[in-house]
């Protein structure tokens, strides 16, 4: 017989009630407004976000990469993982309570993640870390991996989002390093997404996580000038599935 999940804490957010949930010693959950948001048995496509963005970053000498948001660390500590010893790497996470659980029950999971000396958390709108950027009051990302719950869906319905609207992705765009990337979670193929990233200039790929079940959507964007840089071509910016730039 499955043992019960417990509640080790809850408390109230913009989206809902957060809560956090253990059954044994490892297995945990994390819910919002009752909808589970996201398991420790089940965190391989933001692992694979965190690759990816990072690829190609363990040989630069000091890379500079934004993880929002934070949920029980995978993301973080696969982009430790894939990063240099002097490279820096900022957290933006709305909710000081996940930060307090990730350095809590949630450490063992990731080998204590945010004790790392690389890292830096900011407990707050991951927008204003992109707008700092951007605008030059802090230097600018090499890779961006923005994990956060649901994720864009591509409808006409987010030309204005906060996050996934137009604008949005404009500063996104200028908050990246010249030859940096922009890799973003969804829970599924968002079709009109790569059209947006395009029509800020960002050339975009997605590829599909994991194998049978349900498998999540992952995007990675460049600037246009860049991929055609670097392949002497003019880039794909549709949403083409495979691999991405190299």
């Amino acid at each position: 017989m499955a043992r019960p999940w417990v509640t080790l804490d809850r408390v109230a957010s913009a989206g809902g009630e957060l809560e956090l949930r253990a059954r044994g010693g490892r297995e945990f959950l994390i819910t919002v407004a009752g909808r589970v948001l996201m398991t420790s048995a089940a965190h391989e496509s933001e692992c694979e976000l965190a690759r990816w963005a990072c690829e190609g970053l363990a040989t630069q000498r000091r890379p500079r990469v934004l993880i929002s948001g934070l949920g029980m660390g995978y993301t973080l500590r696969a982009a430790l993982d894939a990063l240099p010893q002097r490279a820096r790497v900022r957290v933006a996470e709305l909710e000081p309570a996940v930060v307090a659980w990730c350095r809590g029950p949630l450490a063992p999971l990731t080998g204590d993640a945010l004790a790392d000396p690389r890292v830096d958390v900011v407990v707050g709108d991951v927008m204003d870390s992109l707008r700092a950027a951007a605008i030059g009051a802090i230097p600018r990302f090499d890779a961006v991996g923005l994990d956060l719950f649901v994720g864009p869906r591509g409808t006409r319905a987010e030309e204005d989002h906060p996050l996934w609207g137009g604008a949005a992705l404009a500063l996104a765009r200028d908050a990246l390093a010249p030859s940096g990337a922009l890799g973003v979670w969804c829970e599924e193929p968002a079709p009109g997404f790569a059209k947006r990233l395009a029509r800020v200039g960002l050339a975009a790929w997605m590829r599909r996580s994991g194998r049978g079940g349900r498998r999540h959507a992952l995007y990675l964007a460049r600037r246009v000038d860049q991929v055609r840089g670097r392949n002497g071509r003019t880039a794909r910016s549709g949403g083409a599935e495979g691999p991405g730039p190299r």
